[in-house]
């Protein structure tokens, strides 16, 4: 039975704002990052996430701004704001926080953004850069860049030889993963909940990596012996032990079972989710010196 390594996104994340800051400290006076952040609506969970990014881009050095507008804004009415921001110098990386009201094309949404300013790599041109291995070109979306710099600091830039194996195919975190892992020479199976005997897939994997949104869905005797697991899942379920009402934080994965048989594993919390939002002000640094004509940093 082995006790695997817990591969800790805190402490990681702290290095990576350490390294953006420095970045953004070597910018000045001349150019200050700015990240605008934009929400539509009062959903609780959106505006938890959209306060912390909003924070950490002010703690990093940027020009952070933050439009916060009504449920019921017309679609119109935001995509003449992204056209704004698309035109402000000053502005070098723009975020929509999803899901955004019915009334409202998301997908219209994010293909207005400037690709340049796409810090969350959601536009097609920097899901094309992906796609194709021009992953320097590309701003890659923050959970799986996030999830990459993990699997490297364990298992080094050369996956060859590595199978691995991706649990969910959404354009967020699924596909992206998938190309990530094939350009670093991974041999690559995106399951999902249609595949046939996913227990038996996942078994197979050597890099496991949980994205589909389903606590602790992946159990233990999924996990191959000596594998690295990154478990991308947060869900909140109920914590009775913890008293009337009471919730707690889980991953995709069963973590202790898994734990018994991986090499190395993300905790959730405190694995995937921090690297998020550093990789996030890590492409927003990139964004802005890419517009001041200089080789960003590597991160």
């Amino acid at each position: 039975m082995t006790t695997a390594t817990r591969i800790d996104g805190k402490a990681m994340a702290a290095g990576i704002i350490e390294t953006v800051k420095a970045a953004t400290a070597a910018l000045a006076p001349h150019t200050v990052p700015g990240l605008a952040v934009v929400i539509v609506g009062e959903d609780p969970a959106s505006q938890v996430y959209v306060g912390s990014k909003a924070r950490m881009a002010e703690d990093c050095g940027f020009h952070s701004v933050k439009h916060v507008l009504p449920a019921e804004t017309a679609e119109a009415d935001l995509l003449a704001l992204i056209a704004d921001l698309n035109a402000d110098a000053a502005i070098h990386g723009i975020l929509v926080q999803l899901p955004l009201p019915p009334q409202i094309d998301a997908n219209r949404v994010i293909q207005t953004i400037d690709a340049d300013k796409d810090v969350d790599g959601f536009h097609l041109l920097n899901v094309g850069r992906l796609g194709t291995g021009a992953i320097d070109a590309a701003f890659v979306p923050c959970t799986p860049a996030g999830s990459m710099l993990m699997l490297r600091k364990i298992l080094g830039d050369d996956l060859s030889g590595k199978t691995a194996v991706v649990v969910g195919r959404s354009n967020i975190v699924g596909k992206p993963m998938a190309q990530l892992l094939l350009a670093a020479n991974a041999t690559v199976t995106i399951a999902h909940s249609r595949t046939k005997d996913l227990a038996a897939v996942c078994r197979g994997a050597d890099i496991l990596v949980a994205a589909v949104g389903r606590p602790e869905m992946i159990r233990g005797d999924w996990v191959k012996e000596g594998a690295v697991v990154i478990d991308v899942g947060i869900n909140r379920v109920d914590a009775p032990e913890r008293g009337t009402g009471k919730t707690r934080l889980v991953g995709d994965v069963a973590y202790e079972e898994a734990a018994a048989r991986a090499a190395a594993i993300t905790p959730v919390p405190g694995g995937v989710g921090p690297m998020t939002i550093a990789m996030l002000m890590a492409n927003t640094v990139t964004a802005a010196y890419r517009a001041a004509g200089k080789a960003a940093p590597r991160i």
